[in-house]
């Protein structure tokens, strides 16, 4: 039985689940109404210039965007736009890593990025001044697009990549030092792999990784080599994050869903529905039938 997701969500145009005809394309969007897409992973990079009010679902994160803005997300994270405004107006571009990496001899890594990693912040809000320039970027990659030149893609992603380093240019410079440290590389498998899961999509979709050494033994590390590691890069042990994202999870399909809560506790691993209803009514103190009706 598939998810019968109630939330509207901002379709960005004809934002889709993936990117067709090619690793690149953008878009300019004006005076769009509210659209209804799944909260889904699509499997390509996406950058939008925003303008209007509406609310990000980005992971287990809501955020509340309400003046413009520049967001970025990822194929492993899932994300969907609940409106506020009645309309909305700005540009978007989807594109693969390998888009990047192909035009970029320094190999910039989207996903050690703090725009697109995960556990990130994925949107930058602008000024007015900020919103112009990043407006500018946009029409110059649509009028490449439609042009005849034969490198086009090569100066469409130099423009991708001038808005993506604008960007970070805004961002506080602590979250822009990046570390090679094994605990970071580790904790960062450790994170994509936990969202990977996510969203659960049918009952029959049970986790297959639930404690951690599950994913210890899945990333080829003792359990206690992971512990220390994702202790020391994020300050909460694995168990948390593990905890926090199935409640997440949980939240989502208890609200967005028809299905039965015994169907929801078997999808995110449990054996028995009373061990979820326990687990959740311990993390939220509601029962998962309360928080169904809320």
């Amino acid at each position: 039985m598939e998810a019968n997701v109630n939330r509207d969500s901002f379709a960005y145009g004809c934002d889709s689940v993936r990117l067709e005809n090619g690793p690149f394309k953008v878009h300019a969007v004006s005076e769009q109404h509210k659209t209804a897409t799944p909260y889904i992973r699509r499997d390509f990079y996406k950058i939008t210039l925003f303008r209007g009010i509406s609310r990000l679902h980005y992971a287990d994160q809501g955020i509340l965007v309400d003046r413009p803005a520049l967001t970025f997300s990822n194929p492993l994270v899932p994300y969907s736009w609940e409106p506020v405004s009645e309309r909305w107006s700005g540009y978007y571009c989807q594109f693969t890593e390998e888009f990047i990496n192909a035009r970029d001899r320094a190999h910039f890594s989207l996903q050690d990025s703090p725009l697109f990693k995960i556990g990130g912040n994925p949107v930058c809000f602008l000024s007015e001044e900020q919103y112009a320039t990043a407006e500018n970027l946009f029409r110059k990659m649509i009028a490449e697009e439609a042009s005849d030149y034969v490198h086009k893609y090569d100066v469409i992603g130099n423009y991708v990549n001038l808005i993506i380093h604008e960007a970070l240019r805004m961002q506080p410079a602590a979250t822009i030092n990046r570390s090679s440290s094994a605990a970071v590389r580790i904790t960062m498998s450790f994170m994509e792999l936990l969202e990977k899961q996510f969203p659960v999509h049918s009952p029959s979709q049970a986790l297959s990784l639930k404690t951690a050494g599950d994913y210890a033994k899945h990333l080829t590390v003792h359990v206690n080599h992971l512990n220390h590691a994702v202790r020391e890069v994020t300050g909460k042990a694995t168990t948390v994050h593990i905890r926090e994202r199935i409640i997440a999870e949980a939240k989502l399909l208890l609200r967005n869903t028809d299905w039965s809560i015994a169907d929801i506790a078997y999808s995110l691993g449990f054996d028995y529905p009373a061990y979820f209803n326990n687990f959740f009514k311990k993390q939220t103190g509601m029962t998962p039938r309360s928080a169904k009706l809320v």
